[in-house]
């Protein structure tokens, strides 16, 4: 405020010097200027340094606002850094704090646990995958149920394995809500690794994969992949389709594999749908066991398509079925007592049981 004060002074009597100074030249070295003349050309240029002054007064003020607005800025994005990193710590609590209850005595725990992943993946979508992860690392711990082959001797080890198995579904329902919906073309594509994971009633229908990774898996009673797209490799090498609380049946109609597909020694124990499925890369049957119908009616194979020593025990349905790469069947064997719907030139070597009967 001083400066602006003496500042302010010196340009008046600046002013007021140059108003005189210019006033008096006029008289004294042009005779034909009257005194109003003078007085006014004197005026004008007096007007003139205050002029000046203002205008370096307002880019100044300028300047001191826009300095104002750059620290102003500053201080705002340093504040946006530190809300971030304070909701990175918080979120970092949280995803340690909910891994660490994955492993409670109880099952209620365990299940908050995992709603917790759930949630923070939501609310943080760059922890998605990291939460995917720890979801499928839970799905691929061993596990024993009744249902699935294992003997109990009490009725309080039944009741112990099946509230785990409630904690399970839960962990595979939520995987599966954590994917993007096939339809969302701007979502990333989520990677699973199920390897040798236990599985029931797995419904990813609709879903948007990256790579499955599904080797020496076990899914019982009825799993659902109808109309999801597979963005990556797709791994189901000597997996197991079984029954559990129903017999186990596999659908897989309607879906896009968009790289390779395999399902070498897979066993698939109830009925297999494979309608209306593109299969855009390499694809695997080969010594794959179907001991319940199947129908990959209308399917598209775009590369190679490897049947090699598949077993066939009940019906077969490959009608419509198209392919465009080279096609492997030697060895494939099918029952003599179903309807068997090949595509022509396939041979397939008859059964034991055919073989005994002629």
């Amino acid at each position: 405020m001083g400066e602006r004060k003496i500042g302010l002074v010196a340009t008046i009597c600046i002013a007021v010097v140059v108003l005189l100074g210019v006033s008096t030249a006029l008289l004294i070295f042009d005779t034909r200027t009257t005194g109003a003349d003078a007085l006014r050309t004197g005026g004008l240029a007096a007007g003139s340094v205050v002029a000046l002054y203002a205008l370096w007064l307002n880019d100044r003020r300028r300047r001191t606002e826009e300095l104002r607005q750059e620290t102003e800025r500053e201080r705002y994005e340093l504040e946006n850094q530190r809300a971030d990193l304070d909701r990175d710590r918080i979120a970092d609590e949280r995803f340690a704090r909910a891994v660490e209850l994955l492993g409670h005595e109880t099952d209620q725990v365990r299940v908050g646990a995992l709603h917790a992943l759930a949630g923070l993946a939501r609310n943080r979508p760059d922890y998605t995958q990291t939460v995917l992860d720890v979801l499928c690392s839970y799905l691929r711990r061993p596990f024993a149920h009744e249902r699935y082959g294992a003997v109990f001797e009490t009725q309080e080890e039944k009741d112990e394995a099946e509230r785990w198995l409630q904690v399970r579904l839960t962990a595979q329902r939520l995987v599966v809500e954590l994917l993007p919906h096939v339809d969302d073309t701007g979502a990333p594509a989520y990677d699973l690794d199920l390897t040798g994971a236990t599985l029931e009633y797995f419904e990813l229908t609709d879903r948007k994969v990256g790579t499955l990774t599904l080797r020496y898996g076990k899914l019982f009673s009825d799993n659902n992949f109808s109309r999801s797209e597979f963005h990556g490799p797709v791994w189901f090498t000597a997996a197991t389709i079984g029954p559990g609380r129903l017999y186990g049946r596999f659908r897989c109609d309607d879906v896009v594999f968009h790289q390779l597909a395999w399902f070498p020694g897979t066993t698939f124990h109830g009925r297999a749908n494979f309608r209306r499925t593109r299969f855009s890369g390499t694809t695997k049957f080969d010594q794959s066991h179907f001991g319940n119908a199947l129908s990959m009616a209308d399917a598209e194979f775009h590369a190679e398509a490897d049947f090699r020593s598949a077993r066939f025990d009940a019906d077969v349905d490959l009608s419509g079925t198209t392919f465009r790469g080279e096609v492997l069947n030697v060895g494939i064997t099918t029952s003599p007592d179903h309807d068997v719907v090949l595509p022509a030139g396939w041979a397939p070597t008859p059964s034991t049981s055919e073989r005994s009967g002629a």
